[in-house]
């Protein structure tokens, strides 16, 4: 498919996540946190938490020489049945290789997946002011469906969420 990706080195893989990758996907997801733009949490969460809402089959690394430099992971939205078909992901990568297509990589990756599994739409939650973030989005076929208003508030500020969607075709 490749519809996200920017000319990205050919020694780019992107497979499972093996759990071996943990410290690795633990350094890249805090520095998305220390960023201020990417996520509510302020801390990475416990390995057996992060493992326990997501699923094996939407946990992938993208690896170069060997590394991990970005990841992207789902997870059901809802046990009812009637969402078996949604999942909300997250996607970050390692800030040393940002602007070189790994995310829209990774976000590939994971829309193959789901959609050989039954997966109809998967969504996310972005910041406005995730502008890199709204953008590989897009050209993986994502769309804003809406703005949620002081959704939440992170060090004290009131923030505004995107809620963007990929709905299978």
């Amino acid at each position: 498919m490749q519809t996200g990706s920017n000319a990205v080195a050919t020694d780019l893989e992107v497979r499972p996540f093996r759990d071996d990758d943990w410290p690795a996907v633990h350094a890249v997801y805090a520095q998305g946190i220390a960023t201020g733009s990417a996520t509510f949490e302020t801390e990475v969460p416990a390995y057996e938490r992060w493992m326990a809402a997501h699923p094996p089959e939407y946990r992938l690394v993208a690896t170069r020489g060997g590394d991990v430099v970005g990841w992207v992971a789902a997870s059901p939205v809802s046990d009812r049945c009637a969402y078996a078909g949604v999942v909300e992901h997250s996607v970050y990568v390692d800030a040393r290789v940002r602007r070189q297509g790994i995310g829209g990589r990774l976000l590939d990756a994971l829309i193959e997946r789901a959609d050989a599994s039954g997966i109809w739409t998967i969504q996310s939650g972005v910041f406005p002011e995730n502008v890199a973030s709204l953008e590989v989005h897009r050209r993986c076929g994502f769309r804003v469906v809406g703005t949620r208003e002081r959704l939440g508030q992170l060090n004290g500020s009131w923030r505004d969420v995107l809620l963007i969607e990929r709905r299978k075709p």
